[in-house]
């Protein structure tokens, strides 16, 4: 397999975490454009991901450290869900083909971070899985992170959602 060097991703791969959640210190921050929120609810919060399967993969993370899905109050559940369909609405500025929304639940069903639920949303095109990953290992993005933020960030306030 060959390798790319992608110097960001060291910085939380070889990072001291502790036994702190990454959403939650994300949470406890007031650096919302460092750690890529694009806006904060009253019980969820969506951040881009920082290691995204494609340009505007975003995820829609509840506030409170619940780790099953099961554990959410029906008031966090609400908005978990509304503000997934308010990310569909703002990605669509993308013109992707679809979209794939979902919940790894778990560390063994994927999930990156296993102790804190949250929903990603991942915007899709013809053609994003391309030789790239198949041959080569390789994922390509498009474009910056700081780039997409703006966006992002641009659609949501054109939608009033933010």
């Amino acid at each position: 397999m060959k390798q790319i060097w992608a110097p960001w991703r060291s910085v939380y791969i070889g990072g001291d975490h502790g036994d702190k959640c990454v959403f939650c210190g994300i949470l406890e921050s007031d650096q919302d454009g460092e750690n890529l929120v694009l806006w904060r609810g009253e019980k969820t919060f969506v951040v881009m991901n920082r290691y995204p399967y494609t340009n505007g993969h975003v995820m829609v993370v509840p506030k409170r450290h619940v780790g099953e899905i099961e554990e959410l109050t029906e008031e966090e559940m609400l908005e978990l869900f509304k503000n997934t369909q308010k990310m569909v609405g703002a990605l669509r500025a993308f013109n992707p083909d679809g979209f794939n929304i979902g919940a790894n639940i778990g560390r063994i069903a994927g999930a990156g971070v296993p102790g804190h639920v949250h929903i990603h949303v991942v915007p899709r095109w013809g053609g994003d899985t391309n030789f790239m990953p198949v041959f080569g290992d390789v994922r390509v993005i498009s474009e910056s992170l700081a780039v997409t933020y703006q966006k992002l960030k641009d659609s949501l306030i054109k939608l009033k959602y933010i």
